[in-house]
């Protein structure tokens, strides 16, 4: 498989569907694209890749480090794991990005947010899950 060519394009996909996160009007037709055409096409872009090198895969040990270093040695290894985590993180940003405008949160204020979740997703949502918690326990007290 042509490795190199694949991790160019997980990585259009992924930053078009961050660019219209950040910047697009946010409506049904853009949630659609975001999730079908961008996180879909990450995925189904995954499943062809792992589908491939199936094989290797299974057969790797996920219960140790040295087993998944030796899952990530090959470039195939390397792009699989990345495109894994850029169709996860793209869709977290989705979620906060869709749970912060019915909350009422500004776009500039999910700024930095989403660029965090884009950066290290978990820190991204797990600072989206101190927020948002925040914001419902005040409105419940208010």
């Amino acid at each position: 498989m042509p490795w190199g060519g694949l991790f160019t394009f997980v990585h259009v996909v992924a930053l078009a569907g961050w660019a219209l996160l950040f910047l697009a009007p946010r409506g049904p037709r853009v949630a659609a694209y975001v999730l079908y055409l961008c996180v879909g096409l990450l995925c189904l872009t995954y499943t062809v890749m792992f589908a491939s090198q199936f094989g290797s895969i299974v057969a790797g040990d996920f219960l140790s480090v040295e087993g998944i270093r030796a899952l990530f040695a090959s470039d195939g290894g390397i792009v699989i794991g990345w495109t894994h985590y850029l169709a996860f993180d793209l869709f977290i940003g989705q979620w906060i990005a869709k749970d912060a405008d019915h909350k009422g949160f500004s776009r500039v204020a999910q700024a930095p947010i989403l660029l965090l979740t884009l950066l290290a997703g978990p820190i991204g949502l797990l600072i989206w899950l101190v927020v948002r918690e925040r914001r419902a326990r005040a409105s419940v007290r208010g």
